[in-house]
């Protein structure tokens, strides 16, 4: 079994998604013999510019093989774990260069006359979101989970599920009892494909 984890938080070890998307692949890396896990840091070493005309053409050699292989390791995984923090009431900027290079037509999807149908299958999606403030989804103010279940949806994976941590900047207190909430989702996730 397969193993992607990507992490797209800026802030390093500081990082709260880092460090509840690295306890996920713990947990699966504990219960699941001879996982293979493969670890992309997309606002670090394996970081991603936008797309823009030049990418879409392959103008770029490097480019052009650094998104090959992104989309292959999606291709290859069984598992996503993502570390997703918000900032700005939506996704960084360096998940969304990522999800521009897996979001293939053909690949990943296809549109038909009965509409778009996404290609992707057998695939479970972990997401470790965190937040400093509260947003839950029906605020209206989280565009964090709508966005990527739309997306993973998209290209056809409906086995996607949401850690996450609220609040953590509004007191160290309220920090430490968001963190220990997520890490009791993790403890109780079952350690399984979809």
């Amino acid at each position: 079994m397969k193993l992607l984890h990507l992490d797209t938080s800026i802030l390093g070890q500081r990082s709260a998604s880092r460090a509840l998307s690295a306890a996920i692949v713990a947990r699966w890396q504990r219960d699941v013999p001879g996982l293979e896990v493969i670890h992309r840091d997309l606002a670090g070493l394996h970081a991603l510019p936008h797309l823009d005309a030049a990418s879409l053409a392959k103008a770029d050699p490097a480019e052009a093989a650094r998104s090959a292989r992104a989309l292959a390791d999606f291709l290859a995984a069984d598992v996503v774990v993502i570390g997703a923090p918000m900032y700005n009431f939506g996704i960084p900027s360096q998940l969304k260069a990522w999800i521009d290079r897996i979001a293939v037509a053909g690949t990943t999807f296809r549109y038909t006359a009965n509409g778009p149908e996404g290609l992707v299958r057998g695939k479970r999606v972990i997401v470790a979101a965190t937040y400093g403030g509260r947003h839950p989804v029906e605020s209206g103010r989280n565009f964090v989970e709508p966005y990527l279940r739309q997306v993973f949806g998209f290209l056809g994976i409906d086995a996607v599920e949401f850690v996450s941590a609220e609040a953590l900047n509004v007191s160290p207190e309220q920090r430490t009892q968001a963190l220990e909430s997520a890490q009791a989702a993790i403890d109780a996730l079952p350690a399984r494909a979809a």
